[in-house]
């Protein structure tokens, strides 16, 4: 069915957005028209790159014709922007996280209920061919029933790289706010929601010294955890283990692996789209499982298609804000549960997204 684009402005022109610009140009059911930024010479030098109008926030939220904002600001800006979004009637996709916590992604969910339009959130990574691969096999019963899952994100964090890397150790960020969302939105995906978790946190280093540049030698004050480790009661009766650390110099460890009753499997990076799939039973060593799914590169910006499919063709769509929020719920019980030294039950829940169907062509997705 031919249908009129969804018209998104983005904004944000920070580190990230070009990886969004690149990839939703393959999608005919979206079209980018405008961007912003509080520095209007990012937005002009994106707008120009990209052939698109810069503007003002202001005048993008004004603009009628536009249907999705594309929320990629820092973190601490994420409910400000959404709730300005949504109070100019327009369906908002924000980067990871939702928000800094419970009570700022909350705002955005009822906001969003009161004017009728739609919320998402990266990651989206899970669509992606590798992640995709891995709920298939789990759905078709590969490994049997799901027992066990571990996930490690173990790294020595931001500022050896990073041109602007004070956020990140700031409230509303360190290393599970920051890369928890793509590990436990992969396994949500493919475990179902998290009814229970314990947590002990620590911060290593209570200042950073930034060694990239152009900030070389500035120093840190860290305001976050940046070693977190965790356990994940799931409702489906599996139990989870998840470290997310920016104290690490090096590890070993997998990063994502599901443990079965008749097998065990290795799930690819959750923060790219692709990667190696890995499968492992009872009579068999661990042997690579070819991709069944499409979209295995470069695909950052493929929830914003499927907002707009799901605005066009009345369906749900998977990188919601019901799930981002259960994800965000999570995130905060890590840190509550190390802090009070109790487990927590979370007060969201959400549904497993709708797998990706076979067959896909890249710029397309499913109507229906």
């Amino acid at each position: 069915m031919s249908v009129d684009p969804v018209k998104v402005g983005v904004i944000g022109c920070g580190n990230i957005c070009g990886a969004y610009f690149g990839a939703l140009k393959k999608f005919g059911i979206v079209e980018v028209t405008a961007c912003a930024d509080l520095i209007m010479a990012r937005a002009e030098a994106k707008a120009e790159e990209h052939g698109i109008r810069a503007c003002t926030v202001k005048e993008l939220l004004a603009d009628p014709q536009i249907e999705i904002v594309l929320n990629l600001t820092i973190s601490a800006a994420h409910t400000e922007v959404n709730l300005c979004s949504i109070r100019a009637g327009k369906n908002v996709h924000a980067e990871k996280p939702l928000a800094i916590d419970r009570k700022h992604g909350k705002k955005t969910l009822d906001a969003a209920l009161k004017k009728d339009v739609l919320v998402g959130s990266a990651p989206d990574t899970f669509m992606g061919g590798g992640i995709q691969t891995c709920r298939k096999l789990i759905d078709d019963g590969a490994i049997g029933r799901p027992v066990a899952a571990t996930a490690f994100m173990m790294c020595h964090g931001h500022e050896s790289w990073h041109p602007d890397p004070e956020s990140y150790y700031k409230h509303g960020a360190g290393p599970m706010f920051d890369m928890g969302p793509y590990y436990l939105t992969a396994l949500i995906n493919l475990l179902g929601p998290i009814r229970r978790v314990s947590g002990s946190t620590r911060v290593t280093f209570p200042k950073r010294t930034i060694t990239s540049e152009p900030k070389k030698g500035c120093k840190i004050k860290v305001e976050v955890p940046t070693h977190i480790a965790g356990t994940m009661d799931f409702a489906s009766g599996a139990v989870g283990t998840i470290i997310t650390s920016f104290d690490i110099w090096r590890h070993t460890c997998p990063l994502i692996e599901i443990y079965g009753t008749e097998g065990s499997l290795r799930v690819p990076d959750p923060n790219g789209f692709g990667g190696t799939v890995m499968l492992s039973t009872p009579t068999t060593d661990w042997e690579e499982v070819p991709l069944t799914h499409s979209y295995a590169y470069g695909n950052r910006g493929i929830g914003v298609a499927d907002m707009a499919y799901a605005l066009r063709f009345g369906r749900p769509h998977r990188a919601n804000g019901e799930m981002a929020f259960h994800v965000l719920d999570i995130m905060q019980a890590f840190h509550e549960a190390s802090d009070t030294g109790r487990s927590v039950e979370p007060k969201t829940t959400c549904r497993r997204p709708a797998p990706m169907p076979m067959g896909l062509e890249e710029g397309i997705l499913d109507e229906k």
